[in-house]
């Protein structure tokens, strides 16, 4: 990984862990906005961008703000299908516009990914045995796919910087127990279909997407409590959105997401190679420009607005 942009000294809060593109902070004891420290948390969305499991020395202009923006008009679309983490958007001026305060959860150790056409991991598996996560699948699939009804593939969560594995639904109900896994997959199933459904009518092939559930940390032992979905929710960082005029079965599709960079860094312009310990070079201007115009075009086509900024 390269090394990222400082987090930023915000009063009131302590920086507690920063990820590939998020700070997190915990509100210090007698903050004048009445933060609880044991059960509140700022979550900040950074202009980082990673690839290829390094975080870029580069950052993409408002693509903090753009998630944040994307994740609250998710979070009102999806509201009736259960409880999310936020708690409010008044934040530090600072990181106003690309931050949260959210409740602290005891996080399900899985990736909660749900595959409504075939491609990236899921079709390398399928090439292979036939199956995705333990879930069979017709033969004559090929690239970009589309399933006949979509399936919850679930990932163990890696450390930072190492890769996600896909597991089976066997696997998580031996982590979590047999009703947590159902219930983390009847829930992502739902927001799926839901986002599925409303992308659709704007035009967009909602192709595969991940989620991440937790709960309040006195409830985690109560296997009826609910499930609060968590982090980011639709956003290009966790999902493969498609235009559906550019979708055709057996072929590669454009994705609304940081692919542009992807396919520069592998470049001859680049001169990098992404299996080596070097890390990226900085990225040229008319990189970063298409990649923000990719994330910008991803809101606007969603929610039907210009992103305010």
């Amino acid at each position: 990984m390269s090394p990222q942009t400082p987090a930023p000294t915000l009063t009131g809060w302590q920086h507690v862990y920063s990820g590939k593109v998020r700070d997190l902070y915990v509100p210090l004891p007698n903050n004048p906005e009445g933060y609880d420290p044991t059960k509140h948390v700022l979550v900040v969305t950074s202009d980082r961008i990673s690839a290829y499991d390094h975080v870029l020395d580069s950052l993409i202009p408002d693509k903090g703000k753009i998630l944040t923006a994307l994740t609250l008009w998710w979070f009102e679309q999806l509201a009736d299908l259960g409880t999310n983490h936020l708690v409010s958007t008044k934040v530090p001026a600072e990181v106003a516009g690309r931050a949260m305060v959210c409740q602290q959860l005891q996080m399900a150790p899985v990736e909660c990914v749900v595959r409504g056409y075939l491609t990236g991991s899921g079709l390398a598996d399928y090439r292979r045995d036939g199956e995705v996560c333990g879930v069979k699948l017709p033969a004559g699939l090929t690239e970009s796919s589309r399933l006949e009804t979509p399936i919850f593939t679930p990932a163990a969560k890696a450390e930072l910087g190492e890769h996600d594995e896909n597991v089976t639904a066997k696997a998580v109900a031996a982590m979590v127990g047999k009703k947590r896994a159902q219930q983390l997959a009847e829930r992502s199933l739902a927001i799926y279909q839901r986002a599925a459904d409303l992308a659709n009518e704007r035009g967009i092939i909602l192709a595969d997407t991940k989620f991440e559930f937790g709960l309040l940390p006195e409830t985690d032992a109560d296997p009826e409590a609910e499930l609060i979905l968590a982090d980011e929710v639709l956003t290009p960082d966790s999902s493969r959105f498609w235009a559906k005029e550019e979708w055709e079965e057996g072929k590669t599709t454009p994705s609304f997401d940081k692919q542009y960079l992807r396919d520069w860094l592998k470049s001859p312009e680049a001169a990098w190679d992404p299996t080596g310990e070097i890390a990226p070079p900085a990225l040229p201007e008319k990189v970063i420009a298409a990649t923000r115009d990719r994330y910008l075009e991803a809101y606007r086509k969603l929610t039907g607005t210009e992103f305010a900024g």
